[in-house]
């Protein structure tokens, strides 16, 4: 195969409007991996949670604009990736619950005639229910779209990838600066403990990421905790909001928040961190509260993802 390398950028998705938030959670909660329940149960129970759950989840995205921005950040960063790639890679997008799903990404690549294909999963720290989803999502599409016979690589994780941490530890070192002192709280995407104790690596992942960001930065008071918790399940402990209360309480006058498990704005930065958060840190006593930039199409963070898949995207001899 001579073609391009056709590079696939994979997120979860958000609805693009109210009006796609019920079906876009309909879709999230009847993957096997958020809600596992037998399969005869999972469609009828992911109607009704998504029924009942849209009804406050429309207003959140109202606060932000309507829709979620992650569809198109994700193909600025796709277009910012090509261009530094430069020529022989393609860059196209995968969501995972709403559109652009894989099956229009492997359409794209169909019609660009690539040699072979690199998964890029955008969720550094691997989880086999947001990674191991998408990747199992996309290899369905593949074979469903005629490129079963071109090569594959799937970058399963990045999380200790130098030149990301290098980034990711940029954006801290520069919201310090305004707020001298402070607080790091890295806060990642909670996750049921049950499956991190089913041998999933993403705790340890996330652990590794915040290690590898403060040693490229001075010494600093830092916390991790876990947000975006749903259901009646033990989750990853402290939860995001209960760390920021106790900062409250000891007296800590200025918190930087570090979104450790995004890579792109969406609803958990934009509404539960910048409003939700935000207030909660204001009624702690908390004076300054910051919340580092998502990467997003971040020069350091696109050489990175370049050079990730080009270290990382070579097919095997």
């Amino acid at each position: 195969m001579t073609g391009p390398v056709g590079v696939v950028l994979l997120n979860m998705g958000g609805p693009d409007g109210p009006e796609a938030v019920r079906p876009f959670l309909e879709n999230l909660f009847s993957d096997p991996e958020i809600l596992p329940v037998p399969s005869l149960l999972r469609r009828p129970l992911a109607r009704w949670i998504a029924a009942r759950r849209s009804r406050f989840v429309v207003d959140r995205y109202r606060a932000i604009g309507g829709g979620s921005p992650i569809a198109r950040i994700t193909r600025d960063q796709a277009a910012a990736l090509e261009r530094a790639l430069g020529p022989g890679f393609v860059v196209t997008v995968a969501m995972r619950y709403w559109a652009p799903r894989a099956g229009a990404a492997v359409a794209d690549l169909v019609r660009r005639d690539v040699g072979r294909i690199v998964a890029v999963p955008l969720y550094p720290q691997f989880s086999r229910t947001t990674t191991g989803s998408s990747l199992a999502d996309l290899e369905r599409a593949v074979a469903a779209g005629g490129l079963g016979d071109r090569p594959c690589i799937a970058i399963r994780s990045w999380h200790d990838y130098p030149p990301y941490l290098d980034a990711l530890a940029e954006t801290v070192a520069e919201a310090l600066e305004r707020a001298p002192g402070a607080t790091v709280l890295f806060s990642a995407h909670g996750l049921p403990v049950r499956v991190v104790e089913a041998g999933d690596p993403y705790l340890d992942q996330v652990n590794a990421t915040v290690a590898g960001v403060l040693q490229r930065l001075s010494p600093v008071p830092h916390r991790l905790a876990f947000q975006s918790r749903a259901g009646p399940v033990k989750w990853l402990e402290p939860a995001t909001e209960d760390a920021i209360r106790a900062l409250g309480r000891e007296g800590t006058g200025r918190v930087v928040v570090v979104p450790v498990s995004f890579v792109s704005d969406h609803i958990e930065t934009l509404h539960e961190i910048d409003i939700e958060y935000a207030a909660l840190a204001r009624d702690a006593g908390i004076a300054q509260f910051l919340r580092v930039p998502s990467l997003n199409t971040r020069p350091a963070f696109v050489r990175a993802l370049a050079a990730l898949v080009r270290e990382r995207g070579a097919v095997p001899a």
